[in-house]
């Protein structure tokens, strides 16, 4: 394995070269400069695959964290997987020696070469916004387009209460990251939920995206305002005409107008101007993604392991963490009809 900061110029040609020609790699996710961003704030060594040729025929970044290696920008990464050409053989065995014993995954795309150390498969959502909103809407769900159209009622609300609604789709705008990161940081501690920004060098990290301006890759910040007030923003990443959606907020004082709907509806009004065809909504059971979604991939969780011992624990684990999401639903479910 080679630390990101050694690649040669030619093996990262091969990254892109792979890269573009296999579409189910389309996510900002695989794109080197997302592991280029990462290795600025987290070591990055990338494992390449060699033919007999002395040919790149793959490339998995990630981190070592003692005896277990994690893909890169784990664990923010919603997509994960070997950069390589479809049907090029992978043997993640090969990847264990060396004091390492294991590679473990929570996002990876269904590859071939995987399967005896898959322990669960999850939805990720996407939303198809080619042709803009009325692409969109000819596509959505009937509650897709109820919340649309809730969406611009309630934007016309905040005008009259707040004062002008404007909307930025990309802005290099380093206060309102700021705010983004503050209001995820409350998001996380009200919830309960891992606080991403806790570890160092993960503000660092979005702040270098969002000055990132590469026409390939890029990060992307979107805000929502009413007269002087941020109601909701989003940072995430963007490749090509893929937008993946990272980071949403918004503002729990503006709650009753479902800022995030708002912001999400003038998102996929703009992705046309953005060259966007598909947003991400990443992995996850959150009502508004089930909404909004118009398709969804999956994605896979396991580890690679030579201890069977070790894979009955993390099916174990996971067999645990989604009877608590079910129970949590459940919970959601009955307040919700208590409510009624």
């Amino acid at each position: 394995m080679k630390p990101f900061d050694e690649l040669t110029s030619q093996e990262l040609d091969a990254w892109h070269r792979l890269r573009a020609a296999n579409p189910a790699l389309d996510s900002p996710y695989f794109h080197p400069g997302f592991a280029a961003a990462v290795h600025e704030f987290e070591p990055v060594r990338v494992a390449i695959t060699r033919d007999a040729r002395g040919e790149v025929v793959s490339l998995l970044p990630c981190h070592r964290d003692g005896a277990l290696l994690r893909p890169v920008g784990w664990p923010g990464a919603d997509f994960q997987g070997p950069v390589r050409a479809p049907g090029t053989p992978f043997l993640p065995l090969e990847l264990l020696g060396r004091g390492v014993r294991g590679l473990e995954f929570d996002h990876l795309l269904e590859a071939e070469g995987f399967e005896p150390w898959i322990v669960s498969r999850r939805a990720s959502p996407y939303v198809d916004v080619s042709g803009g909103l009325d692409g969109y809407l000819g596509r959505a769900s009937r509650t897709g387009k109820d919340n649309m159209g809730q969406a611009r009622r309630r934007t016309a609300k905040a005008e009259r209460e707040y004062g002008p609604v404007r909307f930025e789709a990309d802005t290099v705008d380093a206060e309102a990251l700021r705010e983004v990161v503050r209001l995820k940081r409350a998001q996380y501690a009200a919830t309960g939920a891992q606080d991403y920004f806790a570890a160092p060098g993960r503000e660092e990290l979005l702040t270098k995206l969002l000055h990132t301006r590469d026409p390939d890759f890029r990060g992307v910040l979107s805000t929502l305002r009413a007269g002087p007030h941020l109601l909701a923003a989003h940072f995430g990443m963007c490749s090509g005409g893929v937008l993946h959606w990272w980071f949403p907020v918004y503002d729990p004082e503006y709650a009753k107008l479902a800022p995030g709907w708002i912001l999400l509806r003038e998102l996929v009004a703009a992705a046309p101007a953005l060259g966007i065809g598909r947003i991400d909504l990443g992995r996850g059971d959150d009502e508004y993604k089930r909404r909004a979604k118009t398709g969804e991939s999956v994605v896979c969780q396991g580890l690679v392991t030579r201890s069977p011992a070790r894979l009955a624990l993390r099916r174990a684990r996971d067999s645990l963490a989604a009877s608590a999401r079910r129970s949590e639903l459940l919970r959601s479910l009955v307040r919700k009809i208590k409510k009624m």
